[in-house]
């Protein structure tokens, strides 16, 4: 299969949730591809490892609002925004608590929300037609047990990306949001790795696996580029087919 290789060339690009996962595999597409890369997350050591491949490291706490919010005020005008920072606390739908519910929706959604509306912010005052990609998950398209919580947070943030569509698509702001199946990170390894649950999963995907972190980070890149110029307003889904049934 032949790899597609974008030129982010003079570009500031906010890769968050940078320290492992989908957002690492984004931030190392992205240096890649000549972009200038601001990996947000909250591991030193995987940042101090990024800031050797030439990120710029910016260390947050996601759910803390104040610190979140000091740091947004000190970074440069962006030209693109991916929103990957997440967590998922699984729950049955009978034991659902209030504490997990909350926290996941303040990193899932809160957070994401923020972190577009300042850099939109910036953008618009500075002029920049600039490209946001929220990560969300196919678990905003169908229900899966004991993920009542994340699977909430992803349907929030495709509403999400749909409302910043639309208000900052006239500024020449382009919204979007990708929606994967299991993606062998970490947190879906520990998620899935029950057979019980793993291989009804990978039965349900008429490709037969799970998505690598370069399978999703590759359409991430293509939302930012300019080959995505007229694409706007959508959520799609990165799932070996798991959503066509």
């Amino acid at each position: 299969m032949n790899s597609v290789r974008f030129d982010f060339s003079g570009q500031r690009v906010l890769v968050t949730g940078a320290s492992s996962g989908i957002g690492k595999a984004v931030a190392q597409q992205l240096i890649d591809c000549g972009a200038e890369v601001y990996a947000m997350g909250r591991d030193a050591a995987a940042l101090e490892q990024l800031a050797g491949q030439g990120c710029k490291p910016v260390r947050v706490e996601m759910s803390d609002q104040a610190q979140l919010a000091a740091v947004l005020a000190d970074l440069p005008v962006m030209n693109g925004v991916v929103n990957c920072a997440g967590i998922s606390i699984l729950e049955a739908a009978t034991d659902v608590s209030a504490a997990a519910f909350d926290q996941v929706m303040t990193v899932n959604v809160r957070a994401a929300a923020m972190v577009a509306a300042s850099a939109a912010k910036a953008m618009i005052e500075a002029g920049v037609a600039g490209s946001i990609v929220n990560v969300s998950s196919q678990a905003s398209l169908v229900a899966l047990d004991d993920h009542l919580s994340y699977c909430a947070s992803k349907g929030a943030m495709d509403a999400m990306t749909r409302v910043q569509c639309g208000e900052w698509g006239r500024h020449g702001i382009r919204v979007n949001s990708v929606n994967p199946t299991v993606t062998l990170t970490p947190m879906a390894q520990m998620a899935w790795s029950e057979p019980s649950k793993r291989d009804p999963a990978l039965a349900a995907i008429p490709l037969g696996r799970f998505a690598e972190t370069a399978e999703v980070a590759a359409p991430i890149l293509f939302l930012l580029s300019s080959a995505a110029s007229m694409i706007s307003g959508v959520s799609l889904p990165i799932d070996g087919g798991y959503t066509s049934k």
